[in-house]
């Protein structure tokens, strides 16, 4: 059978559909989060506004609730990155990606020129947080004084990357304060962390909601290298397309690449849609990126446009005024900003629902 060629606005709208941002869904949070396996969380309330934007009828309360309740955890994982999980994927898969926790660890450590007894290190942190849920200043702290003369960054690094470790939350906005505690994951969850590599589904649950994709890409969102032979070992189950450059697309079989228009759409920092794939022309254009990818590792909140990242935009707060300040990239039709200005007003009442007003500005 021919590999199918998949133009760029196919690529486009079957991401988009995936990640429910072509029709928000009616499904409960943990549902939504394990469709994406997993959703990027540096910032405490980038995940509210990423399923704000997904969501039918989103609150706060909604994912507040389910934290709580410990159904959603946040961890470090894919990338050796802060990511909201369910705790059944979290089990799933943190056995398949410690590899590239154990990695960023090791690329620090030479980095910085620094040897560690890593067990020894890993046994001593798992017994002073064992006792309670400890901040990285406590831990930090803790070492200093043990080991003076060592590198302590290196040493939480490698305590961060190699225990598995949750963050606690508290009763703070957005569910994680500025300066949080961590507790062992199985204490948190009252079971042992399996170290089954589950990488078939992993690889599986990726395509479902970022696919079709290289294997490149999927190298790029997880951190694992080197994943070829497990996608060729896959080759019989999956779909392969290929784009207008050769090159070659897996998919999962009979998932959709609808033909829709695509909404306008509000994306916060970091949201995975900008972050899990090698080539990411299918989202933002290359004349782009450098709105979009900013230094210091920092990727700005972005709107979507036909698809496609068409600006960047940010909130302040004036007093009793909300203002969402929105900065395109290229113009504006007068229906682009009309459905912006709405989506963005409802956006805004999300973020700052006590303000009195509220204000929408376009910097052009």
């Amino acid at each position: 059978m021919p590999e199918q060629l998949l133009t760029l606005s196919e690529l486009n709208r079957a991401t988009l559909a995936r990640q429910m941002l072509l029709e928000r869904q009616s499904i409960p949070v943990p549902a939504a989060v394990e469709r994406l396996v997993g959703m990027q969380a540096q910032l405490a309330s980038a995940p509210y506004i990423g399923l704000w934007t997904r969501l039918e009828n989103f609150q706060r309360d909604h994912l507040a609730n389910a934290i709580e309740a410990r159904a959603i955890i946040k961890a470090t994982l894919m990338r050796a990155t802060l990511h909201l999980f369910t705790v059944e994927d979290y089990l799933r898969f943190r056995g398949a990606l410690q590899p590239v926790l154990a990695a960023a660890s090791g690329a620090i450590a030479e980095q910085r020129g620094v040897t560690l007894n890593i067990p020894a290190l890993l046994e001593e942190a798992r017994s002073y947080i064992q006792k309670q849920p400890r901040s990285f200043a406590e831990i930090s702290a803790m070492f200093a004084e043990l080991y003076p003369d060592s590198d302590i960054g290196a040493m939480r690094y490698t305590i961060r990357t190699h225990l598995p470790l949750i963050q606690v939350p508290t009763d703070a906005r957005w569910s994680y304060p500025g300066n949080p505690k961590f507790t062992l994951a199985e204490t948190w969850l009252q079971q042992p962390i399996p170290e089954t590599d589950h990488l078939r589904d992993l690889i599986m649950r990726y395509l479902a909601a970022f696919g079709p994709a290289t294997v490149n890409d999927m190298q790029t969102w997880s951190g694992l290298p080197k994943l070829k032979d497990s996608f060729a070992a896959l080759r019989a189950e999956l779909v392969v397309y290929r784009d207008e450059h050769k090159r070659e697309y897996f998919d999962l079989p009979d998932m959709p690449i609808p033909d829709l228009n695509a909404p306008e759409r509000f994306l916060p920092e970091y949201d995975n849609l900008l972050l899990s794939h090698k080539d990411r022309t299918r989202i933002v254009a290359d004349e782009h990126r450098k709105g979009v990818y900013l230094p210091g590792l920092r990727v700005a909140a972005a709107f979507l446009v036909g698809g496609f990242v068409h600006g960047t935009w940010k909130v302040e707060k004036a007093k009793k005024a909300a203002i969402l300040s929105i900065a395109p990239f290229k113009s504006l039709t007068r229906q682009n900003r009309a459905a912006l200005e709405q989506e963005g007003e409802c956006l805004l009442r999300f973020l700052e629902p006590d303000a009195v007003t509220y204000e929408i500005k376009f910097e052009e």
